[in-house]
């Protein structure tokens, strides 16, 4: 396919297109005036471009899928929009939904063909996903649009990187997300946890919410992850529980705050390219450039703060940043790009999940008062913790709570669905991949398969993550690559370990703090179609538990 391509595309039926012109119009200036009537330089140019391309749409349309194609034989919808593509624009469905109908139309199949012209598939079994993310995980790269998306907020940090560049990052960053750094950072997280309580407190009395004590539990979890990712990632107070006001904290928030405007110009992104929104004329375009440039020039005053700091001062400096700076693996752009990755990952992604274990437990009420339950066992002095080191212990070793941070993760996965492009010619359980073909995974679809999980997939059920009464970490699945929501291999989420000790910090005190009911209609809860958010928020009617 390689070659074919080079010879079809679209670049060499243009400069094929260009070349036939100026023959025609210098060589032969009367043959398409003879021959079809017409002539005039323009006339012929606009017609040679459209029989090339014509013919390209024939050689990829018909000729190619239907005789050629490594794919032609395999099943699947074959749409000419995609399920892949059109679950980036359905709304009134949640996400994966399409791809979980799908996996109930084509039964027993690993792989399903999604595209008329075979340029899009979808893995639809665990069975290749050893092959996709381990064992040529190199062999595929994010497609170039969702590249060119994220780039302009994270730059080249550890998620967006290739190849050899990112197993140079890998193999640095790991360090700083070890399990001995993370249980050092267990007493700060669990004093912000306390913090938001203390907030929520106080929002009550003052009257947020009304009679009804009804907050929006997500805006507050989004605050208390920036707070603990910019204490443990970057070594910066960002007091967002407080009110506090930061430069780099209003941009940020800027860029992501789920507007319309905004997911029009993200969604559009991913699907078209950046370049090609930068045509469209309207104010998001020229504003998102300047904040992330904006942003981009703070973080790196940032790291030269952090740089001077570790070496004119004794301080710990224990936050992620600091220690990829002692290191002395990473250039400043490189640690730039590390922080922005830092706060966009460790943030959003943690504050989405814990506003969906909240929903949980408001949901299932003898759930919630048993995890608090063993909570309270286990830390009799509430919110005060005599001896903060002994956290990780007791908190890793609680099998409900556990539990629930595990089904929140695995029922909820804030990246619904993640792309990859091959770029050679390789192979997925046995099948040939040209290259340039997509492939989709529903991490939605994985997590909650029947096949996998059994027939209540979709119910949140602690328990498969308890065994003889101790957490366990396969949840009763067969494979790694049942449970997908950090995926698995070389490209995994690195801060995996980090996102667990958030949330068993943060659930943890809210339970001791507060017991709580929807305060909505379960129907009334939509998520996004890019990540897997409730975009009105999250209602819950709080009732404090502490005199």
């Amino acid at each position: 396919m390689g070659v074919a391509a080079q010879i079809f595309g679209l670049p060499s039926l243009t400069l094929a297109a260009t070349v036939e012109w100026l023959i025609i119009v210098t060589l032969y200036p009367d043959l398409l005036s003879r021959i079809l009537n017409f002539g005039g330089r323009l006339k012929v140019l606009v017609f040679v471009f459209l029989v090339n391309y014509a013919f390209a749409l024939l050689i990829w349309g018909f000729i190619y899928p239907r005789f050629f194609s490594p794919l032609r034989h395999m099943v699947g919808p074959r749409n000419f929009i995609s399920a892949a593509q059109r679950s980036l624009v359905v709304f009134n469905r949640v996400p994966g939904a399409l791809f979980i109908d799908l996996i109930k139309k084509y039964p027993g199949q690993d792989l399903l063909n999604l595209s008329a012209f075979d340029h899009q598939i979808l893995v639809t079994s665990p069975r290749v996903l050893a092959d996709l993310l381990v064992h040529k995980a190199y062999h595929f790269t994010k497609p170039p649009t969702v590249t060119s998306m994220l780039q302009m907020i994270i730059g080249d940090g550890l998620v967006m990187v290739e190849g050899d560049e990112h197993k140079f990052l890998r193999k640095h960053s790991t360090p700083a997300f070890s399990f001995r750094h993370i249980k050092e950072l267990y007493p700060m997280m669990w004093e912000k946890s306390v913090l938001l309580c203390e907030q929520l407190e106080k929002a009550l009395d003052a009257g947020e919410g009304g009679d009804a004590r009804i907050i929006d539990v997500s805006s507050w979890m989004s605050r208390v992850t920036l707070d603990i990712i910019g204490v443990a990632g970057v070594g910066r107070e960002f007091d967002t529980l407080k009110g506090g006001e930061d430069v780099f904290l209003d941009i940020y928030l800027q860029i992501t705050e789920p507007t319309a405007e905004n997911l029009t110009f993200a969604t559009g992104a991913i699907l078209f390219g950046v370049r090609f929104m930068s045509f469209i004329p309207w104010r998001i375009t020229s504003m998102f450039k300047q904040l992330t440039d904006t942003l981009h020039d703070i973080c790196m005053s940032i790291v030269q703060e952090r740089k001077d700091a570790i070496f004119n001062s004794k301080d710990d400096h224990f936050d992620l940043l600091s220690q990829l700076i002692k290191s002395e693996n990473f250039s400043d752009a490189q640690l730039r790009d590390q922080m922005l990755t830092f706060i966009a990952a460790g943030h959003e992604t943690t504050s989405t999940t814990l506003s969906w274990a909240c929903y949980l437990l408001a949901k299932d009420q003898s759930l919630q008062d048993k995890i608090r339950s063993e909570v309270r066992h286990a830390l009799p002095g509430g919110l005060e913790v005599v001896n903060p080191s002994d956290l990780v212990t007791i908190l890793e070793s609680l099998p409900y709570l556990n539990g629930l941070m595990n089904e929140s993760l695995r029922l909820y996965p804030t990246i619904p669905m993640t792309m990859r492009v091959a770029i050679r010619d390789t192979s997925l359980g046995g099948q040939m991949i040209p290259k340039g073909v997509a492939v989709a995974i529903s991490l939605w679809q994985m997590n909650r398969s029947p096949e996998l999980w059994g027939p209540e997939a979709d119910e949140c059920q602690p328990e498969r993550w308890i065994t003889s009464g101790k957490p366990n970490s396969h949840g009763g699945a067969n494979s790694n690559y049942d449970f997908l929501t950090f995926l698995s291999g070389p490209r995994s989420c690195i801060g995996q370990g980090f996102a667990r000790a958030e949330m068993r910090c943060i659930i943890a005190c809210m339970l001791l703090a507060f017991s709580w009911e929807l305060a909505t209609d379960e129907e009334k809860i939509p998520t996004g179609a890019i990540a897997v958010k409730p975009t009105n928020g999250m209602a819950l009617k709080l009732k404090p538990l502490r005199v």
